[in-house]
């Protein structure tokens, strides 16, 4: 009797520690895939700032021009 209580105890430990295992892959899994995105933010946050300056440097240019027009006599 008291065999089949440390064997359905070992069974459990077995259990849990291949559980544990999964779990310890998994998250490394998704560290990895954590990381991968975090690179991809990184690379999308770089376009967005050059796409801004970008913006910003055509909409002086723009106004610069509008200005010159302004300026043409009539």
């Amino acid at each position: 009797m008291e065999l089949g209580k440390f064997n359905k105890l070992e069974e459990k430990i077995k259990g849990i520690i291949e559980e544990n295992t999964v779990l310890r892959q998994r998250n490394r899994d998704l560290e990895g895939v954590l990381k991968s995105k975090e690179g991809e933010l990184e690379q999308i946050e770089n376009k967005l700032r050059i796409l801004g300056e970008e913006r910003d440097s055509v909409r002086a240019k723009v106004d610069s021009l509008l200005d010159m027009l302004q300026n043409i006599p009539e």
